[in-house]
C-alpha cells in the first residue's frame, strides 16, 4: 500500500522596524491607586513632559514608559530547508 508523502519547504523570514509605521511613546504613573498615563504621544519629549508635569501635582515619581514601534516581516532571499532555522525547541519560547 502507498502512502502519501508530503514535501514540505521552509521559508525564512525577516522582521525589522517599519520607520513609515513611527514610534508611540507613552508614559504610565505606577503610584499605588495611580492608574495615571500620558496616552499615546508622537515624540517622546511629549510622555517625559507629561510625567514631570504629573510629578509637580501630584509628587508621584514612579513611572512605567513604553516604546511602541511598527515592524515589517518579509521574505529572506536565502531559502531556509531546516524546520526550525533558530534552533528552538517546538512548542515554546526561549
Amino acid at each position: 500500500m502507498l502512502r502519501p508523502r508530503a514535501v514540505l519547504g521552509y521559508v525564512a523570514h525577516t522582521i525589522r522596524h517599519a520607520p513609515e509605521g513611527g514610534v508611540t511613546y507613552e508614559a504610565f504613573c505606577v503610584a499605588y491607586r495611580c492608574g495615571a498615563e500620558s496616552g499615546p504621544q508622537d515624540e517622546q519629549g511629549a510622555a517625559q513632559d507629561w510625567a514631570l508635569r504629573h510629578t509637580g501635582r501630584t509628587g508621584h515619581t514612579l513611572f512605567r514608559r513604553v516604546y511602541t514601534d511598527h515592524a515589517r516581516v518579509t521574505q529572506a532571499t536565502e531559502p531556509s530547508h531546516h524546520p526550525n532555522p533558530l534552533g528552538r525547541e517546538s512548542g515554546g519560547r526561549q
